[in-house]
Parts: C-alpha cells; structure tokens; sequence
C-alpha cells in the first residue's frame, strides 16, 4: 500500500472536510498541525510538506482569522472537484459499457518533454495503451479527460475519438494487452489488506468518536484515491472472475458511511496552538 506521506494526507484532508465550513479552503497552520498530529505527522513534517505544495501551486500563503495559514489554489480546487466524482462515485454509478475513447496523439522532437506529460496523465486518468501514441479508456472518461488536457495545455497535441472494439480478438483478451490488470489487482489487495481489518474493528464498536473517525477514515481516502485512477473501471465480462475491485470498493464505501461524517467533529473542535 502507498506510503501515506504528509504531503499527500494534507491534499486528502482538503478533499475530504477542507473545502467547506467554516474555512472554506482556508485553514491556520495551527489548525493543520493539530489535525496531522491525530495522523502521528510531526510539526515540522507538516511545515516541510506545506512547502512543498506551495511548490506545487496547490496550496498559496493566506491569513484566517488574523492567523497565519494556507489557502487552496483555484488549480487546487480544480483538481479535487475533478476527483469527487471519480473517488466517491459508487460502482453502479456509471455502468460501463463496451464503448470506448482513443486519445491518438503526436508531439514534435523538440517538444518530447510535452510527450512525457501527456503520456503520464492518460495513464493517471486510467488510460491503457493500445498501441504507441494510441492510448484508450471507457468512453466516461472523456469529458475528465478533455478538461485535463485543456487545463494542461496539451489538447493540441491529442485527438479523441469514441468507437467500438472490433478487433480480431475478444476484447476480454485486448484489455489484458491495454492494461496491467494483475497490477492493478495486486493495488486493490493491498488496499483490502490494509483496510479491511479496520473496518472489521469499526463494525464492532458501538461508538464511533470523532478523533478516531477522523483518523482511521483519512487513511482509508488516501489509500483509496488513487485506486480509481489506477482501475479504469471496466465492465465486469471483460475482468477475471476473482477481480478484488468490487469488494475494496465495498470496503472503502462502507468506511466513509462510518466515518467520514463523524470525523467532522474533530476539524472543527477547538485550535491548538
């Protein structure tokens, strides 16, 4: 499973409870600290990861309250409204079919910086490869990824198609080609290894305070965002019959109807400086 680092849990932390209330994607660095202390993130680990996000541009020094603190960059904010859908949708939300887009694109020899890029977005958009420069995912995804690549800047290097596969061999066996579905598998075993057995010790408390909610929940999220972005969320006839998706989804959807709401308590208990 994903090392959770403070950089990431801070992103994660936005995503989950930071872009409404109070703050509004605002939050005083004595606010960010006391929470990743209830992650067993140090102080000056969490100032080091501010920073880097500052570097990132996701996150822009801002006052809250008279206090020093941060604030969401409108890219940031972007990029986690981009998520929701992907991250929190559940299974049967978009029912995939067989229809598929191609995003087929060529950049010059003195930009092969740009073909870098665009290579590792499709892929973190859940893109496969159907063959070099010919990348493909369920059609759903077009729209997110239009809007990625508008947003990079990248869209006048790519064309995008929707179709059909009509290839010469059952699409069952292409997607093993376009993706590496034992990879991905092996993602979401890790995700059932790590978490599975904190929704086992949930299930059988009675209570379920705020601090702890908060916690064990923003572990869950951060290792589960990333696996809807790894799995592109193929119809069920074209994955292994033992395919672990479905059951860590059932897994995180289970832990954020626990606990997700009553980690709302502890973002908005009193400041420690």
């Amino acid at each position: 499973m994903t090392e959770h680092t403070p950089s990431s849990l801070i992103v994660t932390y936005f995503g989950a409870y930071g872009r409404t209330g109070e703050w509004d994607g605002r939050i005083p660095v004595a606010e960010l600290i006391r929470l990743m202390g209830a992650l067993d993130v140090d102080p000056q680990s969490v100032r080091s990861a501010v920073s880097r996000l500052k570097r990132r541009g996701l996150l822009a020094p801002d006052r809250v309250d008279g206090a020093a603190g941060y604030a969401l960059s409108d890219d940031a904010r972007q990029l986690l409204a981009d998520g929701d859908r992907r991250i929190y949708g559940r299974q049967d939300d978009d029912a995939p079919g067989e229809q598929w887009v191609l995003a087929v694109f060529s950049v010059p020899e003195s930009e092969r910086h740009k073909r870098h890029l665009l290579r590792s977005r499709l892929a973190r958009l859940g893109f496969g490869t159907a063959a070099p420069g010919v990348w493909i995912a369920p059609a759903r995804l077009y729209d997110e990824a239009g809007h990625t690549l508008r947003r990079l800047g990248l869209d006048t290097y790519v064309d995008l198609f929707t179709g059909t596969h009509l290839g010469f061999e059952p699409t069952a066996a292409a997607v093993r080609r376009w993706w590496d579905l034992d990879g991905i598998a092996k993602l979401h075993l890790a995700f059932l290894d790590a978490h599975e057995p904190v929704l086992r010790r949930w299930t059988a408390r009675r209570t379920t305070p705020a601090k702890d909610a908060f916690a064990d929940y923003l572990r869950a999220l951060d290792s589960w965002r990333r696996l809807p972005y790894a799995d592109p969320g193929l119809a069920p006839a074209l994955l292994p019959p033992d395919w672990p998706g479905g059951r860590s989804a059932e897994v995180f959807h289970a832990l954020h109807d626990r606990l997700r709401d009553a980690g709302v308590a502890f973002p908005a208990g009193p400041l420690i400086a």
